[in-house]
C-alpha cells in the first residue's frame, strides 16, 4: 500500500519525502554507472545543484572510484540495496543480508555510511522494516517521479511527469543509470534537468538540494 503515491503522500508524508515547503529534494537511483553518472555530475555542477544518490551496492563495487567521485562532488550518498530485486520477492533474512551488504559496499566505496534508504521499486516488506531499523537507516520514497526508465521517455515527458506530481516540499525521483531500465533511458532524465530548473523556478523559486537539507 505504501507504494501507492496518493496513499503515502496523505497518510505517511515523511515516508513520501515531504519536507520544507520552499525546497525540492532531488534524488537519483540505480547508479553509479560509468556510462551515465559522470554526465549527471557535470549537469548538476552547471546548475549549482547537489542531490542525493541512492546507490546500488553492486554498482558501487563495480566502480568504487566513480562512487567516490559522486561523494567528492558534494552529493549525498544513500542506499538502494545491494541488488535491484523487489523485497516482496525475498524472505526477511535475505532482505536483511542484501541491505547490510549494500551498506558495507557503498560506505567502503564513498567513505560515507548511508543514512537514507529506498527499496527497489519502492516496495516495503516486513524484512525491509526490520533491516533498516537494525542498521539505523531512514527509509524515504518520493512524491514525484519522472517515469524516466521507459524506452519512450523524453526530456519533455520527464518534466511533465514531475510537474504532475510536484508538491511544495516534495522529493523527486530520477535515475542516473539504466541498469534496471530501458537501454539509454537515462538520457531522458539528463535532458530534462534544464526544464526542471525552469519548473522549480516557476513554483516560487524552489531551492533544490539533497535530503539532508530537506527537513524530512
Amino acid at each position: 500500500m505504501t507504494a501507492l503515491g496518493g496513499v503515502r503522500r496523505v497518510l505517511l508524508p515523511r515516508l513520501a519525502g515531504t519536507g520544507r515547503p520552499d525546497h525540492v529534494a532531488l534524488t537519483f537511483d540505480d547508479g553509479p554507472d560509468r556510462n551515465s553518472t559522470p554526465a549527471f555530475l557535470a549537469a548538476l555542477d552547471r546548475l549549482g545543484w547537489r542531490a542525493t544518490f541512492f546507490m546500488l551496492g553492486d554498482m558501487a563495487d563495480r566502480d568504487p572510484g566513480l562512487a567516490r567521485e559522486v561523494a567528492d562532488a558534494g552529493h549525498e550518498i544513500a542506499l538502494h540495496g545491494y541488488e535491484h530485486v523487489s523485497h516482496l520477492r525475498r524472505a526477511p533474512g535475505r532482505v536483511g543480508d542484501d541491505v547490510r551488504r549494500g551498506v558495507d559496499a557503498v560506505a567502503a566505496a564513498t567513505g560515507q555510511p548511508p543514512v537514507w534508504f529506498r527499496p527497489p521499486y519502492g516496495y516495503l516488506s516486513a524484512g525491509t522494516c526490520l533491516a533498516t531499523r537494525r542498521l539505523g537507516l531512514r527509509t524515504v520514497l518520493w512524491t514525484a517521479w519522472g517515469r524516466d526508465w521507459t524506452a519512450t521517455a523524453t526530456p519533455g515527458s520527464v518534466v511533465a511527469e514531475v510537474a504532475r506530481g510536484l508538491r511544495l516540499g516534495g522529493t523527486v525521483l530520477l535515475h542516473d543509470s539504466d541498469c534496471a531500465s530501458a537501454p539509454g533511458a537515462w538520457r531522458a532524465a539528463l535532458g530534462a534537468l534544464p526544464g526542471l530548473a525552469e519548473l522549480f523556478a516557476a513554483h516560487g523559486g524552489l531551492a533544490v538540494g539533497p535530503l539532508a537539507d530537506h527537513g524530512v
